[in-house]
């Protein structure tokens, strides 16, 4: 039996699915070949969706940097030199990761592959703190910019504004990544349009004497250099540079979110990487040198842009300032809106990644029906949430806690990177160039990094630290536990063939080449549900004839191939699943034939089994009167606390479906030592 085509109307819909198919929206076809393309985004849209990130850290990025030069302002050109540097150099090196590694992954995917899995893990769980963090910044930072405006009376609302921040794009994003793009992409493009308006407009204003300008720029620093040394003087600019790593962070999620660009994937993802370098370059250089320009100062209730934008439209008269100062306030804290997505679109998807490596609970990598990592997204919104609580949404906390992490990753991955250039040096490629590449960008994050961590690891620093370390020793331990678990359902598989082996030569010879057998109407019929063909199926086959000798002549097989993150790539991805998925079920067939049972296979593919297994005993009940129902269930000789997190109980769920309709169901527990 082929795998229908779904068909949809709001007959029959509990109240629970009308509010859902309201706010997040319906299930989407699978079967839909097309649906691919519809899901995947042009380099214009993934630079709005995955750019967002890195564009909008220049609200950020500069202000920290700014910040750290103490009270030095003209230093602020050799700060900006440098991070546009930095920031060509890392966009370089991950566009040669994107070349490598076409279908996605980043740093966990080059870190497996390039070093170990282990340091693969290692990344990839920075990156998910990373990307929570994403989400918690830049809300947080939203909400700094429009708060900005409004008088210093309203800052004790800010929080809450945030924390419903976060609540509307978790919603946004369970409804799917391109329409929540398509949604902000206005906002996106307001920014842009405001912010490079006010940069040409304030480097304009200063063209007219930019000589004395410079002059003044080369006597400020040179009476730096006087008062405080050569060397001092260059490790300001250093501190400076590094406290602004915020900057950088956003130019990796190209890499992570490979997998919704459009065809071909490597030329969007160099467009949309190109695109996303010139914007943030320009917003970096501009704004530093404004600042220089305007020679802005601190405010304690208003972010260093907004100081800007007040400087900039002094003499404009009240309304015009106000107003455009407020439209490019609006959609700054909008554009730090768009820039959670990317944490909420490549947070999700490292999680599937790694839960498919068996880092995380295999529940990460599964999809909902609107083919979005629905656990993955609603992990990182209530993280997001914790640690806007937690940080009470302070931007200059946040911004260190992010940099780590981020950093960590872009280290690892130049060292993979680097390591993968110089292995291939002696198999005739242009590698000189690429190694070049990544060893400076090597030196630049790891540089950074260290920085980072010892100028604030006693002012949050360690808390980053700690957090992924612990999220560390969890995947390890997980891991541990997978592994362990499919070596002992590997002996279960083995003893089942024994067993089957053992019964079938106690047959007579005539019975065992039997390949076609017919079905006995008036025999009873058995309905088992398999995951896959291996132990747990065989072990569920086998006690039924155990139990219920002679009792049963027909065998109905019914597989459900569940579709995750990895096997949603592509359609020759689906399609080659769909043939294992109905391969498992004849195999079943056969082995039920072997028995001299009469064998009969039903599959479909899906991403809710209970869903997809009920549509299909909705057909098969009123042709299999008095059929009853069987199933397994792995149950461990010792519970621990994550048990119920690293294996579905999917069994349970069916028959609680089933029982509201009145169908048995009997579950055989396959017990694991």
């Amino acid at each position: 039996m082929k795998s229908e085509k779904r068909v949809e109307s709001t007959e029959g819909f509990t109240f629970n699915q009308k509010i859902k198919n309201t706010f997040i929206g319906r299930a989407k076809l699978i079967q839909d070949k097309g649906l691919f393309h519809k899901l995947t985004l042009v380099a214009f849209f993934a630079w709005i969706g995955l750019g967002a990130d890195g564009v909008s850290s220049s609200c950020y990025g500069p202000e920290e940097a700014y910040r750290n030069l103490l009270g030095h302002p003209s230093l602020a050109i050799f700060v900006a030199l440098g991070t546009v540097f930095t920031i060509v150099i890392i966009s370089s090196s991950y566009n040669q990761i994107v070349r490598l590694f076409p279908h996605g992954g980043g740093g966990y995917l080059v870190g497996s592959k390039l070093l170990s899995p282990t340091t693969g893990m290692i990344s990839g769980s920075a990156l998910i703190i990373d990307y929570v963090l994403t989400i918690t910044l830049s809300i947080s930072s939203g909400a700094d910019a429009l708060f900005s405006y409004f008088p210093a009376t309203w800052q004790p609302y800010k929080l809450t504004f945030a924390l419903i921040g976060v609540c509307f794009m978790i919603l946004l994003n369970l409804r799917g990544v391109k329409e929540s793009v398509l949604s902000l992409t206005p906002i996106f493009m307001i920014f842009i349009i405001t912010h490079v308006a006010a940069i040409l407009y304030g480097i304009l204003i200063h063209s007219s004497n930019i000589a004395a300008v410079a002059a003044q720029t080369s006597n400020d620093i040179h009476q730096t250099v006087n008062q405080f040394g050569f060397f001092a003087t260059f490790f300001i600019i250093l501190r400076a540079y590094s406290m602004g790593a915020g900057t950088y962070t956003g130019i990796e999620a190209v890499s992570n979110g490979m997998p919704i660009l459009r065809e071909p994937k490597v030329a969007t993802a160099r467009k949309t990487m190109f695109l996303m370098v010139i914007s943030l370059s320009f917003m970096v250089m501009g704004l530093m040198i404004c600042y220089m320009l305007f020679n802005v100062q601190l405010d304690t209730h208003k972010t260093l842009n907004a100081v800007l934008l007040d400087n900039l439209t002094a003499g404009w008269g009240y309304f015009w300032s106000r107003s455009f100062v407020l439209i490019t306030l609006i959609s700054e804290a909008a554009l730090l809106f768009v820039a959670a997505q990317t944490g909420f679109i490549d947070g999700p998807r490292i999680m599937a990644n790694m839960a498919i490596d068996h880092w995380l609970p295999k529940r990460f990598a599964s999809l909902s029906d609107r083919l979005v990592t629905m656990n993955g997204v609603l992990l990182m919104g209530t993280g997001a949430l914790i640690m806007m609580v937690l940080s009470k949404g302070s931007v200059a906390l946040l911004v260190v806690l992010y940099s780590i992490n981020v950093f960590i990753t872009f280290t690892i991955s130049q060292v993979g990177m680097v390591k993968h250039w110089w292995q291939m040096r002696a198999k005739h490629v242009p590698w000189k160039r690429k190694l070049a590449i990544n060893g400076i960008g090597l030196i630049l994050t790891s540089f950074i990094l260290v920085s980072v961590i010892i100028l604030k690891f006693g002012q949050g620093g360690w808390a980053t630290l700690f957090i992924t370390g612990l999220l560390i020793l969890l995947a390890i331990n997980i891991k541990r536990h997978y592994f362990n678990t499919a070596i002992k359902l590997q002996k279960l598989r083995l003893k089942a063939f024994q067993e089957i082996e053992k019964l079938i030569g106690q047959r007579p010879c005539a019975d065992r080449n039997l390949k076609k057998i017919a079905f006995d109407k008036n025999g009873r019929t058995a309905i088992i549900l398999v995951s896959g063909f291996g132990g747990t199926g065989l072990y569920t086959f086998l006690r039924i004839l155990e139990n219920f000798k002679g009792v049963y002549n027909n065998i109905v097989f019914v597989r459900i191939g569940i579709i995750n993150s990895k096997i949603y790539r592509g359609t020759i991805e689906l399609d080659h699943f769909t043939k294992q998925v109905k391969e498992d079920g004849e195999k079943y067939v056969t082995v039920a034939n072997q028995f001299g049972l009469y064998g009969k296979s039903f599959w479909t593919i899906g991403t809710d089994p209970v869903n997809e297994i009920y549509r299909i005993i909705k057909r098969l009940r009123p042709r299999l009167s008095g059929a009853a129902f069987f199933g397994g269930q792995l149950v461990f000789s010792k519970t621990f606390y994550l048990s119920k997190l690293l294996h579905n109980h999917t069994i349970f769920s069916i028959q609680k479906r089933f029982f509201k309709f009145g169908i048995p169901i009997v579950i055989f527990p396959i017990k694991i030592e």
